[in-house]
Formats: C-alpha cells, sequence, structure tokens
C-alpha cells in the first residue's frame, strides 16, 4: 500500500471504507457482546457523555498521540520500515493509546481500541493530517458510546 502525503479524505477509497466499518464492527461487537440494556433515547436525557466521545475526547487524543508522539517517533524511526503497511511509528503510538485505555476500561475493550488506532494513525501518514483521524475516531466514538455507553 502506498502512502499518499496529499490525498484527500473526501477522494480517498480507502477512507471511505473505514468509515463504513464503524457500523459493521458495532454490529460485529453488539453480537458478542450485547449491551445489559439498550435505551435509544438516552442522549436525549444525559448529552455530555456522547458530546464528550464524539466531540472532545477525539481531538484531544489525536493531537496526543498521532499530532505528537506518532509525529515525533515518524522522525526518529526508519520510515521505510513497515509491517503490513503499517509503520513502526503507527504501531507504537497505537500500542500506547491501547495501553493508556486501560485506565477507564476493561483489557478486553482496551484492546480492542488497538486496530482503530492503527486506522487513524494510518489515515494521519496517508493524509498528513489530523481531520482524517479525528473525524474516524469520533465517528466510531459515535456508534460504540451510543450502543454500549447508556
Amino acid at each position: 500500500m502506498s502512502i499518499r502525503p496529499s490525498a484527500s479524505a473526501a477522494n480517498d477509497r480507502l477512507f471511505w471504507l473505514a468509515l463504513l466499518a464503524g457500523p459493521l464492527c458495532w454490529l460485529l461487537l453488539w453480537q458478542l457482546t450485547p449491551p445489559l440494556r439498550f435505551r435509544p433515547d438516552w442522549p436525549l436525557t444525559s448529552p455530555l457523555p456522547l458530546l464528550m466521545a464524539v466531540l472532545v475526547y477525539p481531538p484531544l487524543e489525536e493531537i496526543v498521540f498521532r499530532g505528537w508522539l506518532q509525529g515525533s517517533l515518524q522522525q526518529r524511526l526508519d520510515p521505510a520500515s513497515r509491517a503490513c503497511g503499517i509503520s513502526r511509528a503507527n504501531l507504537l503510538a497505537s500500542l500506547a493509546f491501547a495501553l493508556l485505555h486501560l485506565l477507564n476500561h476493561s483489557p478486553f475493550h482496551a484492546a480492542g481500541v488497538f486496530v482503530p488506532s492503527l486506522l487513524f494513525g494510518l489515515f494521519y501518514e496517508r493524509h498528513q493530517r489530523l481531520s482524517s483521524p479525528m473525524l474516524l475516531h469520533g465517528w466510531y466514538n459515535l456508534g460504540y458510546v451510543y450502543l454500549f455507553g447508556s
């Protein structure tokens, strides 16, 4: 897979596939670990958790993990060293991202953020801007928190 620094997310088919993967993953997760109770109207009565997960955490986490950590690692590590199109900088930043989630999540759910984090890092490198991973991150959080965070 080639990395195209000037690629635009709007014209990137892989980016659109990553957006479509969100609902498929939510359905799979629902099948594997259905929520104990699901009230579809809960964001209307308590919107703050959903708003934080979609509008606040993704930009902050992407600035730290993609903009700072992955960006710093990219400057220090060999950019040609990749496994399945994933750079070592992305792999290490994603591992740190997953480990940090152990503070507030079970090991199962903390491990579950590793693959999405690799996608966020891939699109950070691919588009050379934070907007792509922020958008994906917010979208993935929207479905997860709406379905499982009530």
